[in-house]
């Protein structure tokens, strides 16, 4: 298979992301490291922030809408995410 960046636009666009919004932006200490680095990332970019294919929406949002918001973080501050305190 030729490698081409359009061959697959998902992954491109995942790679660019984490890199851009997480990689780029840490000194990275080894496997183990690197590993819990991207498993928080993919924690959050699944479930915590908004996708646009969703209107700008989480997957599965609290059954409530009320509630102070709350600001909750991985990754020491870097990725940022808000829920509703129960």
């Amino acid at each position: 298979m030729p490698l081409a960046p359009n061959f697959s636009p998902f992954v491109e666009r995942f790679i660019r992301s984490i890199k851009y919004e997480c990689l780029d932006k840490m000194l990275i200490f080894g496997e183990a490291h690197l590993r819990y680095i991207v498993e928080n990332y993919i924690s959050h970019y699944h479930h915590e922030r908004a996708h646009q294919s969703l209107n700008n929406k989480i997957i599965d949002p609290p059954p409530d809408g009320k509630g102070e918001i709350v600001c909750h973080e991985r990754l020491g501050g870097l990725l940022k995410f808000y829920k509703r305190a129960a």
